[in-house]
């Protein structure tokens, strides 16, 4: 069997034999059983790939990587992903799903332990530091293609297993597994760190991207009709506008969607605001420990809350648009924007106490997870017609990760200039970094008032 068949689309298997009830039940545990199967999954890519954000002190205490370093190797993941994100998306519409997804987080698990045992060896005096860069920075941009495999799957399942009257609440349920496994990702990889090392930090997160396999292969399911269901339209009874169209207008509308000046305002607002969401996800740790004083267990619970109180934002945003604002989705991204950048303000210039810079986390993690699902997918899809939608989001999405990759680069370079050494401690100075981050959230609102619903003849 060749590579290519094996990650084709499943064929279509004998039809269920089950009268309509018996089908029916069969359905809705299938379709239940791939939305944990995706979000879970999906969270725990997740946990694979923000590994590298809570070990950054160690790393730099021991020596072995600097911080100009350390944002190279940030980077490298993050440009990977957008050029991935881009590709992987087509061909996942052409794929088994299960196993495209599962592949991708082996792939980023296998590149989380060989970090973590080179580490141990770096440690160890076999390994010298140029060694460990150059080969964590070919690692970890092997992980940022890898991670581009597990949205586009994910996301497809919905749209095969769920009809267009809920396929936006599970949507909206599904979009805050980024938020569940950056959560998990600071407790659990820093627990790990806190107790047996840097190093091990990564070998933790490979078995959880382990465990996360186990899942997908056990629970997704690829189509409907590979097991011997009828497609969801037919058997909803609902029509999709995107089986009325042929392939050529489709890619006309694609190529207007790439014409259109307000997606790519659009992609120039999300990579802004990445910059400020990959600013505290990637060296917010780093700033409590270097700028506050505290304790790699404090720091990394502190910048948990961000990403579950995203949750809640990113759940209810949807809703919140199209019930309050009728779909002014620029006016609410807008505010949230503001929010953004008044909590992130305060996380950098307040003082250490507990209490205001848990504050400053819940606004920041709320703010982010609107802007993420707005920015993100819900205002692509309103500027566009709906078969241009992938069209927009790969190019809002390869703008995202661009910023963040950037970011990544910029901001090591802006930490790692200001720092020195008293009395043979090194110390970190965030403030010109800090400015840019503020800049960078500024921007990101401001554009993002211009990009408004198109009109609907």
């Amino acid at each position: 069997m060749s590579i290519l068949s094996y990650f084709r689309k499943s064929e279509p298997s004998a039809p269920f034999a089950g009268d309509d009830e018996a089908r029916m039940r069969l359905y809705r545990k299938l379709r239940l059983q791939s939305f944990i199967a995706g979000t879970v999954g999906y969270s725990l890519y997740y946990v694979c790939r923000t590994s590298l954000n809570v070990v950054k002190q160690p790393i730099l205490e021991s020596g072995a990587l600097d911080a100009s370093q350390l944002g190279l190797i940030g980077s490298a993941l993050l440009f990977a992903y957008a050029i991935g994100k881009f590709v992987n998306g087509f061909l996942a519409d052409h794929s088994n799903i299960k196993r495209f997804m599962a592949a991708g987080l082996c792939v980023s698990a296998v590149a989380n332990l060989l970090v973590g045992l080179l580490g141990l060896a770096n440690g160890g005096g076999l390994v010298g530091n140029m060694t460990l860069f150059v080969v964590f920075a070919v690692m970890w941009g092997l992980n940022g293609w890898a991670q581009s495999m597990g949205a586009p799957p994910a996301i497809i399942a919905l749209s095969r297993w769920y009809p267009l009257s809920i396929r936006g609440t599970f949507y909206g349920f599904f979009s805050a597994s980024h938020n569940l496994g950056e959560f998990l990702s600071f407790l659990f990889v820093g627990a790990v760190v806190g107790i047996c090392g840097w190093q091990w930090g990564f070998v933790g997160s490979s078995l959880a991207g382990v465990i996360g396999v186990v899942i997908i292969v056990c629970l997704l399911h690829d189509t409907p009709e590979s097991k011997g269901l009828p497609p969801i339209g037919v058997l909803t009874g609902e029509e999709t506008a995107e089986e009325s169209h042929h392939h050529a207008s489709t890619s006309e509308l694609q190529r207007s969607a790439i014409r259109n000046p307000l997606v790519w305002v659009l992609a120039l607002s999300s990579a802004f605001m990445y910059v400020s969401r990959y600013a505290i996800n990637g060296w917010g740790v780093l700033f409590l420990q270097e700028a506050k004083g505290y304790s790699l267990a404090t720091a990394t619970q502190v910048i948990s809350v961000n990403a579950l109180l995203g949750i809640l934002g990113t759940v209810f945003s949807g809703w919140l648009s199209d019930r309050l604002f009728h779909g002014r989705r620029n006016v609410l991204a807008f505010g949230f924007g503001v929010l953004n950048t008044l909590a992130l303000a305060l996380f950098l210039y307040s003082g250490n106490g507990m209490f205001v810079n848990l504050l400053s986390m819940v606004f920041f993690g709320m703010a982010i997870g609107v802007l993420i699902c707005f920015l993100g997918g819900l205002m692509a899809i309103d500027i566009v017609p709906r078969e241009a939608t992938g069209a927009a989001l790969g190019i809002v999405g390869m703008a995202s990760y661009v910023g963040a990759g950037l970011q990544d680069i910029i901001s090591g370079w802006l930490i790692d200039s200001g720092k020195e050494v008293v009395d043979g401690v090194t110390r970190y100075d965030f403030s010109t970094a800090a400015v840019f981050w503020i800049a960078a959230s500024a921007l990101s609102f401001i554009l993002a008032l211009f990009v408004a619903r198109r009109s609907r003849r």
